[in-house]
């Protein structure tokens, strides 16, 4: 792939977590935002669900490393995210209103993503798991001072399903990299502007 030929297209990187965070341990806040620093640093665009606690963690240390972020809203306009859901504007560059709840906002944000980062979670983080497991996108899971990664060890491993586009990994500077890694071999080969495959 010629990676030179469309500088301007964005490997888009999801982090999914916990909107309420109590049980995810001291260390989860920088945690998160040190992902969305990696996140930036290694020239990713971060997409979350536009939501509290982790995902707006890792929104902060995006904003810290001036990149840009993205969120997919559960609501169908800003007055329902702030109003009836309760979500923070703060932090996001652009939100997307899907007005799908937050099973279907769960869908459409791993599907808008080149692969998805899980840190700190509960039902909602594992649903996102399980989407972009079955959809096959390359998943980086954050190991930490919580639950979260034991618990999809044990999905996988009962799920008697081969996956190798699953990595852990306890610092997110290596877990960036091994995810981006794993998303470059899954990106099509450039077209020109014909559609034809371009002969290098």
């Amino acid at each position: 792939m010629n990676e030179q030929k469309h500088p301007h297209l964005k490997i888009k990187l999801c982090v999914s977590g916990a909107a309420e965070t109590g049980h995810c341990g001291p260390d989860a806040l920088e945690k998160a935002k040190e992902l969305g620093r990696e996140i930036v640093r290694q020239g990713g665009i971060l997409v979350t669900g536009a939501t509290t606690g982790f995902p707006m963690w890792s929104t902060m240390g995006a904003k810290e490393e001036g990149g840009l972020s993205v969120g997919i809203s559960p609501a169908s306009s800003e007055r329902e995210h702030s109003e009836v859901y309760r979500l923070p504007l703060d932090y996001l560059d652009l939100i997307i209103y899907t007005g799908f709840g937050y099973s279907g906002r769960n869908l459409l944000l791993t599907r808008s993503s080149d692969a998805v980062f899980v840190g700190c979670g509960r039902i909602g983080t594992i649903n996102e798991f399980t989407i972009a497991f079955e959809d096959g996108k390359p998943i980086g899971i954050l190991n930490g001072e919580w639950e979260t990664d034991e618990v999809l060890k044990t999905i996988i491993e009962k799920g008697r399903r081969a996956n190798d586009k699953i990595v852990f990994d306890s610092d997110p500077k290596r877990l960036v990299e091994k995810v981006i890694e794993l998303v470059k071999k899954d990106k099509v080969e450039d077209r020109d502007n014909h559609g034809r495959n371009n002969v290098l």
